[in-house]
């Protein structure tokens, strides 16, 4: 990934809570079938040696555990919020014209080497904890002991396990930072104009 420095985040917390924000991610590999991306929710674990894993389960019906062995070099793809930036935005552009479009957005890009497991209680513990994270935000929160045990039972033995060993772990958070104070003002306000997400993440940059 392209990193100028002042769009570069080196903050491990930072960076790993945006990943937790954003979990659905983009796994991509290279294995027997060539170039491959898988769309799945990753869950942040750290061991007790500090080691960063993450943690997912694919369906078992997914080639890609038996294209990829062990220990296979993997990149995760984390994104967040994204917007286009059109140069009427900034006051610069009134005084000499010399502005172009461009796009803000936040990615978090994470290599590491991937581990497949098969382990029944290993995939329960999983889903477990996938679930309450996901369901903490509703009514009623669903469990995994509201199905018949038999039919999670079922539903376990059709799927595989994923664990990625975090090797390298980069930021790319580009929210105008490398435009004027008047420039981003700008920028803000016409994010603003349309309730756009982007317009809090870059609110809460400047303060």
């Amino acid at each position: 990934m392209y990193l100028p420095k002042h769009f570069e985040i080196n903050d491990q917390e930072e960076l790993l809570d945006f990943v937790k924000a954003f979990p659905f991610a983009t796994l991509v590999s290279n294995g027997d079938d060539g170039l491959n991306a898988e769309h799945i929710p990753m869950l942040v674990h750290v061991d007790a040696e500090n080691r960063v894993v993450l943690q997912a389960h694919i369906a078992k019906a997914n080639k890609l555990w038996q294209n990829l062995v062990n220990q296979a070099d993997v990149l995760i793809i984390f994104q967040g919020e994204n917007a286009y930036i059109t140069p009427n935005w900034y006051p610069s552009k009134k005084v000499d014209g010399k502005a172009v479009p461009t796009w803000n957005y936040r990615a978090v890009h994470i290599k590491g080497t991937i581990n497949f497991i098969h382990e029944a209680e290993w995939k329960l513990l999983l889903l477990e904890k996938l679930t309450n994270i996901h369901e903490q935000k509703q009514p009623a929160p669903w469990s995994i002991s509201d199905a018949p045990q038999d039919y999670i039972e079922q539903r376990l033995a059709g799927i595989v396990g994923v664990e990625i060993t975090v090797t390298d772990i980069q930021g790319k958070f580009k929210l105008s930072q490398n435009q004027s104070v008047e420039n981003k003002n700008g920028v803000w306000d016409g994010l603003a104009q349309t309730q756009h997400p982007m317009m809090a993440v870059m609110q809460k940059i400047s303060d």
